[in-house]
């Protein structure tokens, strides 16, 4: 499913306008990003939770070249499914 077939079934749903879903939606994610950013965690009780992990510094190759590569440390987002997520009938 993609942003779109999200706002649509949504939409349709709640006989919402898609354009209104469509806000909705975006704030929901925007306001998701935003706390990421902040180093906050994110928790939605049965679906999961959304925090940010910190990668060390390593030793990469460049594929096409085969040259080792320096890997900066970086913070990467995190997805970890709660538990009514994760029983999938």
């Amino acid at each position: 499913m993609v942003k779109a077939e999200l706002i649509s079934r949504i939409s349709h749903e709640l006989n919402l306008s898609k354009k209104e879903v469509a806000l909705i939606v975006n704030t929901v994610f925007e306001t998701i990003s935003q706390s990421l950013i902040q180093g906050d965690k994110v928790e939605i009780r049965g679906f999961g939770s959304f925090r940010t992990k910190e990668r060390k510094e390593r030793l990469g190759r460049n594929p096409r070249t085969g040259e080792p590569v320096k890997v900066p440390a970086k913070r990467v987002p995190y997805f970890k499914a709660g538990k009514d997520l994760k029983v999938i009938k």
